[in-house]
């Protein structure tokens, strides 16, 4: 003991008597000594503090500190996302109905509006007018005929009283009265004919409508086979057709609503679905929404455009997509219980909108979901939860 006391001392003479400048590395020393014993005392206290958790052997190991977020339900609006064209509604492709000819005029031009009946273009009809014109004489030819029959009847009648003429003179003239009136009547059904004929010359619209394209120019000589001259859209109603999958057709409805927005333009447009293709492609495994839309200049058939679907609205757990894992058992979370274990869960997700993902099928939205770093943590690990508030990002 006094062996030690005197070293101490001798040392802090030995200090004491030292200059500055060689007092100086020992104090270096002693601080670089203070500070790895407070390092020690640091990681002593995060292995054995208050942080910690045994694991079945009897180790202490850290809790893992992860943010969880309690969902609950939130009522999402579904939009299913679709492209396609733009079309008639209706459309209805007008050609030649009549013998045809050579077109004289048209008087219509692609993007006008028509009436029922308007006339598009006229053909040639000359011949046909002086076969109305000869046929209009034959008809004059068997009613003076006809008239004639009539007299020698009536005169007939006269004298049958008299004993003058035979009944059977009778009988022959009127026979013959009744066929000058049926040839009265097939002259007149012929002449009828060949007005008919001459008005189909004239190519007419079938109902009103907007006219979309125009294939005929005056002198082109058209017939049956001349195929579609005009083609309109009836009352110039339109339509998007949107090709969707089969799983998204599914999800929607007659009379849900949609919002088109045509290639090349910034205005979008309101419309409602209308018929939903009752038919899959066996190729694409598509199947066709059509859109009616109100007509407006923008709108141009056979243009190409993008719409958005309102699939309804379902009431359900809204998670970030950082939440959800998956694997080849499809997707999953990790919730942490009241033991402060994480526990896996698998899910059935839904809707995937810009605010987040639905869960349809797996939580009730009471559960303590980890929403970061998932990926990390296996069933069974204990974590210590730090709750956030159930927005999704």
């Amino acid at each position: 003991m006094n062996y030690e006391t005197t070293i101490e001392a001798t040392g802090a003479s030995e200090l004491a008597s030292m200059t500055d400048g060689e007092a100086r590395p020992v104090r270096r020393n002693w601080i670089i000594g203070a500070v790895i014993v407070a390092v020690l005392l640091l990681a002593w206290y995060f292995m054995h503090g208050s942080g910690t958790a045994v694991d079945e052997g009897g180790a202490r190991t850290q809790d893992q500190v992860v943010t969880v977020v309690v969902p609950g339900k939130t009522t999402i609006s579904g939009t299913i996302t679709a492209s396609g064209t733009i079309a008639a509604r209706r459309e209805m492709p007008v050609g030649v109905a009549g013998e045809g000819g050579q077109v004289v005029q048209v008087l219509v031009d692609a993007g006008d509006w028509v009436r029922a009946g308007q006339v598009l273009a006229v053909i040639d009809r000359s011949v046909q007018g002086m076969q109305i014109s000869s046929q209009a004489a034959n008809v004059e030819v068997a009613a003076a005929d006809a008239r004639l029959a009539q007299s020698n009847l009536d005169r007939a009648l006269k004298l049958v009283e008299r004993g003058f003429i035979s009944k059977a003179d009778v009988d022959r003239l009127t026979a013959t009265r009744d066929a000058a009136v049926a040839r009265v009547q097939v002259a007149r059904a012929s002449l009828g004919e060949l007005g008919a004929r001459a008005a189909r010359l004239n190519i007419v619209a079938p109902a009103a409508g907007l006219v979309l394209t125009r294939a005929v120019e005056p002198g082109q000589v058209v017939g049956s086979g001349s195929g579609v001259l005009f083609s309109m859209a009836r009352d110039g109603e339109l339509e998007m057709q949107a090709r969707l999958s089969e799983g998204d057709l599914g999800r929607l409805a007659v009379g849900s609503s949609a919002d088109v927005t045509p290639v090349g333009s910034g205005k979008t447009f309101s419309g409602q679905i209308w018929q939903i293709s009752p038919t899959i492609d066996q190729q694409t495994r598509e199947g066709i929404a059509r859109i009616a839309l109100t007509y407006d200049p923008a709108l141009r058939p056979g243009g190409f455009a993008s719409a958005t679907l309102r699939s309804g609205t379902i009431t359900a757990p809204l998670l970030p997509e950082s939440a959800i894992l998956s694997d080849d058992k499809g997707a999953y979370v990790f919730v942490v219980g009241d033991d402060n274990k994480a526990q896996r869960r698998d899910v059935k997700t839904g809707e995937v909108g810009q605010t987040g993902i639905s869960v349809v099928q797996g939580l009730s939205g009471n559960e303590r979901v980890v929403l970061r770093a998932g990926g990390f943590l296996n069933p069974g690990d204990v974590v210590k939860a730090v709750v956030s508030k159930p927005t999704a990002k």
